[in-house]
């Protein structure tokens, strides 16, 4: 398998002015962790952020879902801050969400599971950091 080609620069700018509505899985309860720090950044620039954290009944003054599929609506980015190992657990809920990208923060890449979420017709961003592609955008 060659894997699956990362989004170029262009397709993150049209991801992230196109699709606001962010399910993020492994999204934390602690202030310390980028994985709360980056979804809060990300709600004070318009994004809609929805936590998925089985352990959390909410963060950010959110309500948080135990699993993906548990998300009510469209889900236009599934964003994963999980250790790479675990992202095979999410491609079958993340296939029958149907998210628009799924997207994997910085040093998080598996290519087993990006070529079957690709297979599935979600564009797949991976080892990115949504806030500083954001950031890059708006300086």
């Amino acid at each position: 398998m060659a894997g699956v080609e990362n989004a170029t620069h262009d397709e993150i700018s049209d991801i992230l002015k196109n699709y606001k509505r962010v399910a993020v899985i492994g999204m934390s309860k602690n202030p310390e962790k980028d994985a709360y720090r980056i979804p809060e950044f990300l709600m004070k620039k318009g994004f809609e952020v929805i936590p998925v954290n089985p352990t959390a009944d909410e963060i950010l003054g959110k309500k948080s879902y135990k699993k993906l599929t548990d998300v009510p609506g469209e889900v236009d980015i599934v964003d994963v801050f999980r250790p790479t190992e675990d992202v095979p657990n999410y491609v079958e809920d993340v296939i029958k969400v149907k998210p628009k990208v799924f997207w994997e923060q910085l040093c998080i890449h598996h290519p087993e599971a990006e070529e079957k979420i690709a297979a599935a017709g979600i564009k797949v961003v991976y080892d990115r950091c949504m806030k500083v592609e954001v950031n890059k955008r708006n300086s």
